[in-house]
């Protein structure tokens, strides 16, 4: 592994949700040790399970790992920082000032930035600590702060003025308002990270186009704020030996290659690893032990070589419930990768496949909409929005508005502030509300939808819907948009998600920030499942298996109702490989007429590789 060669004092590990962050860091933690040195691991991960993987309690203390000589652990917990954090500013005003700025003042440090600067604020000791520091020869940190995070640190003074001053405008600065004090610090901490002698960021992904794309976007915002020493791994990757088993896992082989071959230019000059995908979950020492050794992979158990594909709730089952309103809103939502567009093509297409008028929209940049239906459809309208476009319009009304009489400090607060993630949100959700009074009439189906937090960030700041219903005469009736999302028979919220602990978590979090803003999603769909997928590798039977626990997770804890979509042989493109979606089972090329057997698939794919 290159990115273990001359390994420096501090490392990150970045990357999105269930890429494998934890398993890297704890396997690297236990490589380091086992060489006899002294090694600290530090998880910033809200779905941090190091405690489980070492199986013992650690927590927000530093904790001797009992089973790996040299290794201690330490577990910030981020949500648990945040409402610390969120206590100390909101404290002294609380029964000062009138509830309703109290629950705005609550709001604005109710997001991710306010999770990651007082996660932020956590670490940034062990990176200063020189009495700390003389302990270990290495600190191993399980996920890395955001370029958005480091700008905002690295902003100029008066960020309390500035809040006071402008408490319409400060959506992600409002976190910022504690910190004065520990200004130099996070400068020596910032100083740290951009160290190439003493950090090295790792960025983790999944041989996939949109996790790579991803690490693309996180690889030049942190390079260009100075962290230069940054290695590449992609993990999980289906070995080749597994191809040959059906059509399902030769496809997949292929699809992984293909997404390698062609990675993405500016990553191609970073150094690159790859891992293997695992049959087990990566957890205990041995597990972790084996993670970078090259050996045969343990896929003879037969406990797990009879598992069949469960009869189990599929999509259609959801659209043909959705159907009989004849109308409304139908939003999908959750994190990047899961498949949000697709599912949202999906549902599009099923329902004007039964006669219904639906129209189909997306903000996603990287939707490609029309490559993903390849053909039009009777009773199909397809838009989309422009993030970009849309952002760069908000940003320039509010700069012209809000930053008109700021000084050049308070400007470059504010510019960072529409930095946020929320104003691209807030600015596409403007544009979506367009859209969303036609729900009344037909379906309106919208991939990429705004956050629970970012609606009430709007709400609160923007105050659109109060503005509306204030100014309204008596006796008569406006629906705003806030209002018909609030509204279960106008919208259904359909959250999309992996069977993998990481994303599931993530999902439940999305769908707590929505019941905070009154909106509660209507079901969850499970992509990409091996579970209701027909294979005969078993490497992929045992993936399977593992996922029924996050499958039950779902069904018993979170979900009002819920769907499978298995794992598709070929990429869901075009109308009728969309309607197949739908369906209980994969259709695979073996079944097609038009496509060759299992067999021709496997010897080409033999002959090309």
């Amino acid at each position: 592994m290159q990115f273990l060669q001359n390994t420096p004092p501090f490392l990150f590990f970045t990357g999105k949700g269930g890429v494998g962050k934890t398993s890297l860091s704890c396997a690297t933690a236990i490589h380091l040790a086992k060489q006899g040195k002294k090694v600290l691991l530090v998880s910033t991960d809200p779905a941090s399970n190091i405690g489980q993987v070492f199986s013992q309690t650690i927590g927000n203390t530093i904790t001797d790992i009992a089973t790996v000589s040299g290794l201690s652990a330490l577990e910030i917990d981020p949500q648990q920082a945040a409402q610390q954090y969120r206590d100390r500013i909101v404290g002294p005003v609380r029964g000062v000032l009138p509830e309703s700025v109290v629950r705005g003042i609550e709001e604005g440090l109710s997001g991710a930035c306010t999770t990651e600067i007082a996660a932020f604020d956590e670490f940034t000791e062990l990176l200063t600590d020189e009495s700390l520091i003389g302990k270990y020869e290495h600190i191993i940190f399980d996920t890395a702060p955001t370029g958005h995070t480091i700008r905002l640190l690295q902003l100029p003074n008066a960020w309390s003025s500035f809040i006071d001053e402008n408490p319409e405008g400060a959506s992600c600065l409002g976190p910022l308002s504690g910190l004065e004090k520990q200004r130099d610090r996070y400068a020596e901490a910032v100083g740290v990270l951009s160290d190439p002698n003493r950090t090295r960021l790792v960025l983790v992904s999944r041989a996939q186009q949109s996790t790579l794309d991803e690490v693309v976007r996180t690889h030049k915002e942190l390079a260009d704020i100075g962290f230069s020493q940054q290695h590449l791994v992609i993990n999980g990757v289906l070995p080749q030996k597994e191809a040959s088993h059906d059509v399902l896992a030769a496809a997949v082989y292929q699809r992984e290659q293909k997404a390698i071959a062609n990675l993405p230019e500016v990553l191609q000059s970073l150094p690159l690893d790859q891992l293997p995908l695992k049959a087990q979950n990566l957890v205990g020492i041995e597990a972790l032990s084996g993670l970078f050794c090259d050996g045969e992979e343990g896929t003879t158990d037969s406990r797990n070589d009879s598992i069949s594909p469960l009869t189990l709730p599929h999509l259609s089952t959801l659209v043909d419930e959705i159907a009989t309103t004849g109308h409304g809103l139908i939003m999908t939502m959750g994190k990047g990768g899961v498949g949000k567009t697709t599912m949202a093509a999906a549902i599009a297409v099923a329902l004007a496949k039964q006669g219904h008028s639906v129209h189909l929209t997306t903000s996603d940049p990287a939707a490609h909409l029309s490559e993903t239906l390849a053909g039009s459809m009777d009773n199909l309208e397809v838009s989309r929005i422009d993030p970009h476009q849309e952002t760069t319009r908000y940003r320039q009304h509010i700069l012209e508005t809000k930053g008109k009489n700021l000084d050049e400090q308070g400007r470059l607060m504010l510019e960072e502030d529409l930095r946020s993630p929320c104003t691209e949100e807030i600015a596409v959700f403007q544009a979506f509300s367009r859209i969303i009074r036609e729900s009344s009439q037909k379906f309106v189906v919208m991939d990429t939808a705004p956050t629970g937090h970012t609606l009430l960030l709007l709400d609160a700041t923007g105050a659109y819907h109060r503005e509306v219903t204030r100014h309204t005469q008596e006796n008569v009736r406006v629906v705003t948009p806030m209002m018909r999302l609030q509204d279960p028979a106008q919208t259904k919220v359909i959250v999309v998600t992996l069977a993998e602990t990481t994303p599931v978590l993530e999902a439940a979090n999305l769908q707590a920030d929505l019941r905070r803003a009154g909106i509660e999603p209507w079901a969850w769909v499970i992509n990409n499942s091996l579970t209701v997928s027909t294979t005969s590798s078993l490497l992929l039977k045992q993936r399977a298996a593992f996922e029924l626990a996050q499958i039950e997770t779902v069904k018993t804890s979170y979900a009002q109702r819920f769907a499978l979509v298995p794992m598709q042989v070929d990429e869901p493109v075009g109308i009728q490989a969309l309607l197949n979606l739908g369906q209980q089972k994969t259709v695979t090329a073996a079944e097609s007429e038009d496509n060759p057997s299992q067999q021709d698939v496997v010897t080409h794919q033999q002959k090309a590789t």
